[in-house]
């Protein structure tokens, strides 16, 4: 064959004249001892085992980056997949959502949830023999009449739906020894890769528990977040109660022609939810002002202007204020440690004045609110005049609103803290989840084309430093919370698909966004596509793909 040239990350460049594999080349990344769990060639998320016989630039993905991280847990979750269907073949393995570092699961049958026959000591030794075994992971195409006889016949009937619906000539399945899963994403060459996990019993289920990738060599204590949980499980039983909580059931629901009435029922759901925190404000009696919090994308603004229709409802006054207008400006930002200004810690805002504003505001007295003015860095030169009434709320949207520095002159029973989070309870099937920061990271991708004239790359680009910011200033204060709210929609997916494919189709393998902007590809290619036309003008999901009935 023609000779070829890889290109590694130091510049230095090593011709080959027959196709490598990852695991060839390992030896030429300096990665100081990190183990490589895949690659990057030309952008494109290679598996180590996957052939690379063309000119290309690579990169290493280590245990220490984002990438490599999912390989590791993606693999970790096939372990477990094997394991569970050698010794507890009746029942089925249910991947459910995130929990800190680790992954919830539930054994079910079709009579109940069977956790509590399942020895999770067993489970764990189970896996730590096959992970010792280093039993090497084949990955091998099949036809599509084959594959769908292979998940119907293991009961995975999630995955055999699915694959129903995708009508593909072919697909690409996982198999350990006699076991085999579909993963839509690269694993690790064999199951001896592993080595730092476990399992411990929460709930009716259990944990996965794995390495962050900030921290790969050791398990992190575990932090629990029982109101987060609990918000989850409820939307968890609504969804099996209505028959849909994978997206091959969404997809049925699609092709026979009946979303507008579950986007209906999606809606109605979410107002309710909305119409009962303002039930529970109200009951308080003593509640000035409405804290919203909640990481980038889960509907914050939007979530603000629903509450307060429903506080109208119940004859207050709403008043919202967004915490941006507190900024101190570009030239007071404080440094972060990559020495450029940051614009997402508390001490970019005017913390003093916000609290003179609020205290003054609540004993009766006009203060002036400032408007901050981005595209100048600064704020105006005027703000706006505003007298509170005994009518009048304030609810104040921003990322720090749970966060008890931010009103540490205003009296506790005078606050209310709501913290919002985008919790799709669908899976894709039963072994792979939809990852909220993924469904969150769609939704800006497709609002920031709409309102901000950005292409995708650029989201993507950004979103790593968003994610650290909201690990540092908004997930620590999850449990100040008050009350939480769940702000995605079921139905969501599929619409953002119209808007989102054609976006990310835009990102071009010479720049390094094209390996996620391919995953999140891939991602959506399981949705069937749904016009936005049946969305309702209010609904939150407006505030990413437009024409909202509400003003921003």
């Amino acid at each position: 064959m023609t000779p070829f040239t890889l290109t590694f990350p130091d510049n230095t460049a090593h011709t080959f004249t027959a196709p490598v594999a990852g695991t060839d080349i390992i030896k030429h990344f300096n990665t100081g001892g990190r183990p490589v769990y895949a690659v990057l060639v030309n952008n494109e998320l290679y598996s180590l085992t996957r052939e690379i016989n063309m000119t290309a630039e690579v990169f290493p993905l280590t245990n220490a980056t984002t990438e490599g991280s999912n390989v590791y847990r993606r693999t970790l979750c096939f372990i477990l997949a094997a394991a569970a269907a050698e010794l507890y073949p009746h029942l089925k393995l249910q991947v459910g959502h995130s929990l800190g570092y680790s992954y919830y699961y539930t054994f079910e049958n079709e009579e109940k949830n069977s956790t509590e026959e399942i020895d999770l000591n067993l489970l764990e030794a189970k896996m730590k023999e096959i992970i010792a075994a280093d039993i090497p992971i084949r990955n091998s195409f099949v036809a599509y009449r084959e594959a769908l006889e292979i998940f119907k016949n293991s009961g995975q009937e999630g995955t055999y739906k699915l694959l129903m619906q995708m009508g593909k000539p072919r697909f690409l399945i996982n198999t350990i020894e006699k076991f085999t899963d579909l993963y839509f994403l690269p694993l690790l060459p064999s199951t001896g890769f592993i080595d730092i996990f476990n399992i411990m019993p929460y709930k009716e289920g259990f944990l996965l528990r794995f390495p962050s990738t900030a921290n790969p060599d050791s398990l992190e204590e575990f932090q629990d977040i029982p109101r987060l949980f609990s918000v989850y499980q409820n939307y968890k039983k609504w969804g099996k109660m209505i028959g849909v909580s994978s997206v091959g059931e969404l997809n049925e629901i699609i092709i026979n022609g009946k979303i507008k009435e579950f986007i209906e029922i999606n809606e109605t759901l979410q107002n309710k939810r909305f119409g009962e925190i303002a039930d529970t404000i109200h009951k308080k009696e003593t509640v000035k002002a409405v804290l919203l919090a909640g990481p980038s994308s889960s509907g914050k603004t939007t979530s603000a202007k629903k509450l307060s229709l429903q506080l109208r409802v119940l004859g207050y006054e709403p008043k919202v204020i967004s915490l941006d207008n507190y900024y101190r400006g570009r030239d007071c930002a404080p440094i972060g440690e990559d020495g450029k200004p940051d614009y997402e810690c508390l001490e970019a805002l005017d913390v003093p004045l916000f609290n003179r504003n609020l205290v003054d505001l609540f004993s009766g007295k006009e203060v002036e609110i400032p408007v901050y003015d981005f595209k100048t860095g600064s704020r105006k030169p005027e703000g706006i005049p505003f007298r509170m009434n005994k009518r009048t709320i304030l609810i104040v949207e921003g990322i720090h609103g749970l966060n008890d520095n931010l009103t540490p002159d205003v009296p506790a029973e005078l606050k209310f803290k709501v913290y919002l989070s985008a919790l799709t309870q669908l899976t894709l099937d039963d072994h792979n989840r939809i990852p909220t920061s993924d469904n969150r990271l769609i939704r800006r991708i497709v609002r920031d084309a709409q309102f901000r004239n950005k292409g995708a790359a650029g989201t993507i680009a950004m979103w790593g430093s968003v994610r650290k910011g909201e690990q540092a200033h908004i997930f620590p204060f999850q449990n100040h919370a008050d009350i939480m709210l769940n702000t995605a929609l079921d139905y969501e997916l599929p619409v953002l698909k119209v808007y989102a494919e054609p976006l990310l189709r835009a990102v071009k393998p010479m720049e390094k966004e094209y390996a996620k902007a391919s995953e999140l590809l891939t991602f959506l290619n399981n949705f069937m596509p749904v016009s936005s036309t049946c969305v309702p003008g209010q609904s939150i999901l407006r505030e990413f793909i437009g024409d909202s009935d509400f003003k921003y």
